[in-house]
């Protein structure tokens, strides 16, 4: 892709961040990252997949990592505020205020967002391993659940008290998830970069 399209991207991506979170908070970061993301992968896919002289594969397959990983970065340090926020006091008003922020809807956001993230490497297992997405998918639900925690409905009733009782070590199993899927990818792209270093090596 040329570096043009890149600069436009990166553009676009940062303006939705920047627009969402002014109109909507903390929940707009969650919501414009995902946005951002997803957008990448999009337009990767038909506008710079068609350029011959574009990057290799292998390069592409790092720069979508990275957009991909980013996202799930900052909904990581949501859940760890999170987690804090039952032991001290400073993570617990920063979790408040990021939950009044949102109009109580975070866990909501996060969760949807998650889900959408959790697609695309279903649909492009080349660029993203299919098992990071399902474990995406997965932590999205929770999350989806435990927003929903707050609604009387019969199905809410059944599993709102194991969330209200174990909400720490759900917690704790989320943020090892995620980190395992963060890491996961960053270390796939490490390796793809320096077998192309090694590759460029040997071709010199």
């Amino acid at each position: 892709m040329s570096k043009t399209l890149d600069i436009i991207m990166a553009g676009l991506i940062s303006g939705i961040v920047a627009y969402t979170t002014s109109q909507l908070g903390i929940a707009g970061t969650v919501i414009g990252a995902v946005m951002g993301s997803m957008l990448y992968q999009f337009m990767s896919h038909f506008f710079k997949e068609p350029i011959k002289n574009a990057n290799t594969v292998k390069t592409q397959r790092v720069e979508s990592s990275i957009f991909y990983v980013f996202p799930l970065i900052i909904i990581l340090a949501i859940e760890v505020i999170y987690l804090l926020s039952s032991f001290y006091r400073m993570p617990s008003e920063l979790f408040l205020s990021m939950e009044t922020a949102t109009g109580w809807n975070l866990f909501r956001t996060i969760g949807v967002g998650l889900l959408v993230m959790g697609i695309y490497p279903l649909l492009e297992p080349d660029r993203i391993p299919p098992i990071y997405g399902l474990a995406v998918i997965g932590v999205g639900l929770v999350k989806l659940m435990a927003g929903f925690v707050d609604y009387n409905s019969p199905i809410v009733v059944l599993y709102s008290p194991v969330f209200r009782q174990f909400s720490e070590l759900i917690s704790i199993v989320l943020i090892a998830v995620l980190l395992y899927v963060i890491v996961s990818i960053i270390q796939d792209s490490v390796t793809i970069i320096r077998k192309e270093d090694q590759n460029k090596t040997k071709e010199k």
